[in-house]
């Protein structure tokens, strides 16, 4: 079975990567990722400065998927630059995840990502777990300006990682963006953010920062993840490869979300929860999904989801 697929031109082995996020912080991180099963690298959504993000406990995995506030850990941007390079010895691809407090941060970021030439730069307009700090995708004119801006100082092709949305002409709206600015892939969706878990047992919070307020991840927004994929893939008409991310837990969620129409998937929740076997697991069990389907590939069955 070939999971092989491709995305803004460039050919994946295997249509399972990491979520920007999960397990991808350091070097020893990205490398492992590099000696598994996934099929790229994808770094952390980097800033300008190394950051130790929201104070611990700032993760939480309970029965129906998982709650974090880690507010954007990583190297800084310079440190990313100088890995890039290196990480192409495992001969996949790699996606650079920037991020950034203004306009001026994504730019500065994505000139210097650019130069060190990842296969793809995934710009994220939805980390919601910075105090004080809103997500840029929500704003489409924001968003436009911003992408307008990187598009003059990148060449590797680019695209978005954008929060979830929940009204039709929220989609809409950013989608006549995206056109525009001729984003090249999306990645959807986020976390779905300012969740609260609760733990009865000791009437508390079950993280520290902002209160016990944070992302939720996993099983639970499958279906806000996969709601999103299809309504992008309708709006471009199948012409813009999607990465679908939440709630990818089986090799069947692989499944709904190439119904649905995403070319390829990122795993989060899963793969922090059960480590880097998590690629071999679902790896065997959507190989398994695909020839009881009859499914060589899977584009064979991208978008083909039947609607009643």
């Amino acid at each position: 079975m070939d999971l092989s697929t491709t995305i803004a031109g460039v050919r994946f082995p295997r249509c399972l990567m990491n979520a920007a996020g999960a397990l991808c912080v350091t070097r020893e991180e990205l490398e492992a990722l590099g000696r598994s099963r996934a099929g790229a690298i994808v770094t952390k959504s980097m800033t300008l400065e190394a950051r130790r993000g929201n104070p611990e406990p700032r993760y939480y995995s309970f029965g129906s998927g998982s709650i974090n506030s880690m507010g954007l850990p990583n190297l800084g941007y310079l440190a990313y630059a100088a890995l890039i390079p290196q990480l192409r010895k495992f001969g996949k691809p790699v996606v650079a995840s920037v991020a950034g407090f203004a306009a001026r941060d994504f730019v500065q970021i994505a000139k210097a990502i650019n130069d060190s030439r990842p296969d793809l730069i995934e710009i994220n307009l939805s980390c919601p777990n910075i105090p004080g700090e809103p997500q840029i995708g929500y704003d489409a004119e924001a968003s436009e300006r911003l992408l307008s801006e990187v598009r003059t100082v990148v060449s590797v092709p680019i695209g978005v990682k954008l929060p979830p949305y929940f009204d039709p002409a929220h989609q809409e709206k950013m989608a006549k963006v995206l056109e525009r600015v001729e984003v090249q892939f999306l990645s959807l969706i986020n976390s779905v953010g300012n969740g609260l878990v609760v733990d009865a047992d000791r009437e508390s919070a079950v993280i520290k920062p902002k209160g016990g307020f944070g992302g939720l991840g996993g099983a639970l927004i499958k279906p806000v993840a996969l709601a999103n994929v299809r309504a992008f893939w309708r709006l471009f008409e199948g012409r813009l490869p999607i990465i679908g991310t939440g709630g990818i837990v089986t090799g069947s969620d692989v499944f709904e979300h190439l119904l649905c129409g995403a070319s390829a998937v990122q795993v989060g929740t899963t793969l922090v929860d059960e480590g880097l076997g998590a690629f071999d697991r679902l790896e065997q069990e959507l190989v398994a999904v695909l020839e009881k389907k009859g499914y060589t590939s899977p584009a064979a069955c991208r978008g083909v989801l039947k609607e009643l």
